[in-house]
């Protein structure tokens, strides 16, 4: 069997549907087995294992999925794409292609749907870079039973989701990523494996589920957004950025409360670790909801 990812057989299939790329949905199609190999490879699938793509273009990632997966559905907002899909993965019984938006679509419902006989759920998915993090923390946040995300974004973003305290790529994402997830990179992509080729180069990053949050804290959305409030501006201090997103505390009280959760004000919101932030998040809801 033919394997959908080669230059040629894309460029093929492209021309033959008179297909072409359109920016607004972020369309860069993947032309090369050996980094699929690798994705999925990076994935751990097996023949228990359920997967959710998202923006599944032509195929080719499908196609490499549902050789090793149990059932694969795949999301694709463009209906141009529907019947080019309905032909490139015809070989595949294990495959259900949703033409809907998947930010607006009810995974959960899918889920209970389609993976009742797998063991685990895995999204993986060569994400539209415009809207990477709206998709990973609307899948993430909801709380839903995936274990594991393996996607290719840009590599800058890949890098925030990984990041550590104290680098420069550590900021309210890598938090909010890291507070549910383990987050680590599998692999770097070169911008030439994929038609047309992105302006940025590409990485894979694993994300596995933590069976409980990274850190206790009295209240998620507050945790959440002390997190968001302490990046506001980067360069300032903890006290001038908590001071101007809650306006209603002197800077005495924002002192005070920096103090008792052991935070000197005069640091940034980079060189907090995620513990420190839930130390924090919380002293501020203590006193707050006195």
């Amino acid at each position: 069997m033919r394997d959908i990812a080669t230059k040629s057989n894309t460029k093929e299939i492209i021309e033959r549907h008179g297909f072409t790329f359109k920016k607004s949905f972020g369309q860069n199609f993947l032309t090369d087995t050996n980094i699929l190999n690798k994705i999925v490879n990076a994935a751990d699938l097996t023949d228990e294992v359920g997967v959710i793509e998202i923006g599944p273009g032509i195929g080719a990632l499908t196609e490499f999925i549902a050789r090793k997966a149990k059932k694969v559905v795949a999301y694709e907002i463009d209906p141009r794409l529907i019947p080019i899909l309905a032909e490139t993965l015809a070989p595949y019984d294990n495959v259900k292609v949703i033409h809907q938006d998947i930010l607006k679509a009810d995974v959960a419902s899918m889920i209970e749907e389609e993976f009742k006989d797998v063991k685990e759920i895995a999204v993986v998915a060569n994400l539209p870079y415009y809207i990477t993090t709206p998709i990973l923390m609307g899948l993430i946040e909801k709380k839903l039973p995936i274990d594991r995300y393996v996607t290719m974004m840009q590599k800058e973003v890949a890098e925030r989701l990984s990041a550590k305290p104290g680098s420069k790529d550590y900021n309210a994402l890598s938090i909010a990523v890291q507070y549910y997830t383990e987050a680590k990179i599998a692999l770097t992509v070169p911008k030439t494996v994929f038609i047309p080729a992105p302006n940025v180069d590409s990485a894979v990053v694993h994300l596995t589920r933590r069976e409980q949050p990274a850190v206790e804290v009295i209240n998620e959305d507050f945790f959440m957004e002390v997190v968001h409030g302490a990046f506001k501006q980067r360069r300032k201090t903890l006290q001038n950025n908590l001071n101007q997103h809650f306006a209603d505390l002197t800077k005495e009280e924002v002192t005070a409360i920096l103090e008792e959760a052991g935070i000197l004000p005069n640091r940034r919101g980079e060189s907090l670790s995620i513990e420190e932030f839930a130390k924090l998040s919380n002293t501020f809801y203590q006193h707050l909801n006195k």
